[in-house]
């Protein structure tokens, strides 16, 4: 009786084992106890993201130092993600999705109520990400290229009460097409936006009430019309994207006589591109899923759900006749340039980092079959340098990605349709 009930105990037991191995294949995103550092593994996401389009014709030459864009960040260590919010660019979004949409292993603590939420390390009481929802406006209300570099190690040494010389800051920005981004800072400050809180630091001092005269008089700008706000000439909407990204020390920051007009423009226009290029990451507004994953790629970090792109906006539903639309690209010349630049970049980028994936695809594939016979196991999660993320057949899965015009028809950069890219089981 003794003995077969231990045979019968022995049975339970190593079916219970069998089933559990095998719901790790079977469902390995559910029970995951081998990716590292609370991370998806690599297996675990499949393919969300849309198939590069090869027949995209590039406009600038970047070489591979500018596309390659993969960093072990170090969130145990000293590195630092600073979030350079830009405007009516999705920041809000982007934002939230950094603090409450990130497989940590210790996630931000975000409570109801509180408008930032914590976001330690795994291993002590000190921040890894600068942004709105997890430090503030702790350089001042969307603070700028030319303020964050020159104010965030100050404030962080402060917040930790500790002076420390080794930490990495690696800066990250949203663009957006400029017609729509302008029209959308437009309705919101026709609501009663102003950002007048804002400091705009720059060598040492804010600008002077001759040097960034007011558009308004009165407590807002509520109600006016978008006439209004085009005629302004100091309305800080006007290239908003290039000045934030530039380095305005070079020109005199907002004293517009020290630097002729033209050469003013280009240097800030240069500035704004180096920056850009320069910066660890950056994503558009018009590209959700790229934008996730070129993140994903880059920091090695890994999002809960899938971003999503959503074509209805405020700026969306503004009825335009071709000569506002013109005038608009005229007031904000150089952020067209700047983005054009940026777009480029952008696609080329994640062209490269889905051939990079594919490669080492490959390579994997090739080194299973070549162990199999053998029994050796291949390591699911590729060094820190590439990672991959491809399924077998993925060049057959065409995906919209643009919804309206075509990039080549010129004008307004569309928005991807979403709804072609949400995979229904999320």
């Amino acid at each position: 009786m003794v003995e077969r009930s231990s045979k019968f105990l022995l049975i339970v037991v190593g079916s219970v084992c069998f089933m559990l191995i095998l719901y790790q294949y079977v469902a390995p995103g559910v029970i995951n106890l081998g990716s590292p550092h609370g991370y998806f593994a690599e297996e675990d996401e499949g393919d969300i993201f849309p198939t590069p389009d090869p027949h995209y014709v590039k406009k600038y030459f970047f070489p591979v130092r500018d596309l390659e864009r993969t960093i072990d960040f170090q969130i145990k260590g000293e590195d630092v993600i600073v979030f350079l919010h830009i405007q009516k660019t999705g920041g809000t979004t982007f934002g939230r999705h950094l603090v409450q949409n990130v497989r940590l292993e210790v996630p931000c603590d975000c409570r109801p109520g509180q408008k930032k939420c914590t976001c330690y390390r795994p291993n002590r009481k000190e921040t890894w990400l600068f942004s709105r929802f997890s430090t503030g406006w702790s350089c001042g209300l969307h603070a700028d290229w030319t303020e964050l570099t020159n104010c965030v190690p100050g404030v962080l040494n402060k917040k930790e009460n500790k002076q420390k010389n080794l930490r990495k800051f690696y800066y990250i920005t949203l663009l957006r097409d400029p017609v729509s981004r302008y029209l959308s800072e437009w309705r919101h400050v026709q609501r009663g936006a102003t950002w007048k809180t804002s400091l705009h630091m720059c060598d040492g001092r804010t600008p002077t009430p001759e040097e960034l005269p007011s558009c308004y008089e009165g407590s807002d700008w509520s109600g006016c019309t978008l006439q209004q706000f085009m005629d302004c000439p100091y309305n800080l909407a006007n290239n908003r994207q290039v000045r934030m990204l530039a380095d305005l020390s070079l020109v005199g920051c907002y004293n517009m006589s020290t630097v002729p007009e033209k050469k003013r423009a280009q240097l800030l226009l240069e500035s704004a591109k180096k920056n850009l290029r320069d910066m660890a990451f950056f994503g558009l507004t018009e590209y959700q899923r790229k934008t996730q994953f070129l993140f994903e790629r880059t920091f090695r970090l890994r999002f809960i759900r899938p971003f999503m792109q959503y074509n209805s906006t405020r700026a969306a539903g503004v009825d335009l006749d071709n000569a506002t639309v013109q005038r608009i690209e005229e007031l904000n010349e150089l952020d067209m340039e700047l983005y054009d630049y940026a777009r480029d970049l952008f696609q080329q980028r994640y062209q490269y980092t889905r051939q990079q994936e594919r490669r080492q695809q490959r390579i994997k594939n090739h080194m299973q079959q070549n162990h199999q016979g053998l029994g050796l196991g291949v390591s699911l999660w590729p060094s820190h340098s590439r990672q991959s993320t491809l399924e077998d057949g993925d060049s057959e899965r065409e995906e919209a990605e643009e919804g309206g015009r075509t990039e080549e028809a010129g004008g307004r950069l569309p928005t991807e349709d979403y709804m072609n890219q949400i995979i229904n089981r999320w």
